[in-house]
């Protein structure tokens, strides 16, 4: 059976070598089992597409794609899951926190009738930063996208190939692997793993990734932020029209007494930032639908180490050459 392994990399010039090998020595070990390595540069600034090239060239099994600029994560999942052929796809980190020698473990859960499997860790070792975006994650897709409570999701997972197939026929501008894998299947299990510390560089996601990240889940497969805000509206027009009657009666019951400027001005700046929050959601949904219209790509892909004129370096080095 073959097993594909998808590895989105950026800033890894140093760690994807290892990882790389670590996947191949672990699968020496798991009889029945074949398996290629798809690699996928998301515009990444340092060498790691010249290091997937001589990774490509040392055997077959192994396959680079370079993005023309950075794309993201989930769209470099796609891309690689789209040029997967195993029957069996999983999906890791290049910072090697993420340990491919405990990949069996994933493929033991689906081989027992998990559809998709998730590793779970004990002690994570990323940064408080990325933990507290963990968190905030977990809980966004609890909330807004019907995930299990007690059901962790990690960058290290492995699936079938029938949800594979599902993903891909997402084609909208924003994928979202997390939201692609609950609507396809609830048979989702976790894998107890251990997780490593990173032993070079630092995570590539930044604030504003994370928050760019949220919005995907949030617009594009859940209608649930629109419910809230409308109920949001509704409780604060029903709470003026109570604050408009206690007004009124306030006059007559005690008509010396003068009415507040400051109350007033609270109200009105308080409906107002309601108002404006609310039309920026519906902004948020009527922009993205725009976007998914036009048919904005998920990614560009540049070059691919299977093509003859597959370059020595990163072709980026070129100014001139550049996809604008």
């Amino acid at each position: 059976m073959l097993v594909s392994y998808v590895i989105p990399c950026y800033r890894s010039e140093k760690t994807l070598p290892v990882v790389v090998r670590e996947i191949d020595e672990k699968m020496k070990t798991l009889p029945g089992y074949t398996h290629e390595i798809i690699m996928v540069c998301d515009g990444s600034p340092d060498n790691v597409w010249k290091v997937i090239c001589d990774l490509s060239r040392e055997k077959a099994s192994r396959r680079g794609i370079l993005f023309s600029k950075n794309f993201g994560q989930h769209a470099a999942l796609m891309a690689g899951i789209r040029a997967a052929g195993g029957e069996r796809i999983i999906c890791l980190d290049d910072d090697g926190q993420t340990p491919a020698s405990e990949a069996d473990r994933l493929l033991e859960a689906l081989d027992n009738g998990a559809d998709v499997a998730y590793a779970r860790y004990a002690h994570k070792q990323h940064s408080l930063f990325r933990n507290l975006g963990t968190m905030m994650n977990e809980e966004m897709a609890y909330r807004m996208l019907g995930k299990p409570k007690a059901l962790f999701v990690s960058s290290y997972f492995a699936m079938r190939r029938f949800v594979a197939d599902e993903i891909i026929r997402y084609e909208n501008s924003y994928p979202y692997l997390i939201g692609l894998v609950l609507r396809t299947t609830s048979n989702i299990v976790n894998v107890d793993v251990n997780h490593r510390a990173r032993q070079t560089g630092s995570s590539g996601y930044t604030l504003s990734k994370l928050i760019s990240l949220w919005m995907n889940g949030f617009t594009a497969f859940s209608v649930k932020p629109l419910r809230i805000a409308t109920l949001v509206g509704t409780l604060s027009a029903i709470g003026g029209f109570l604050y408009g009657l206690y007004t009124i009666v306030k006059k007559f019951v005690r008509p010396d007494v003068p009415v507040g400027f400051s109350a007033l001005m609270s109200a009105v700046v308080l409906f107002g930032g309601l108002i404006l929050l609310m039309l920026g959601m519906v902004g948020e949904y009527v922009g993205r639908t725009y976007i998914s219209a036009n048919r904005a790509p998920q990614y560009v892909i540049r070059e691919r180490t299977e093509d003859p004129d597959a370059p020595e370096k990163d072709p980026r080095m070129n100014k001139a050459a550049d996809i604008k």
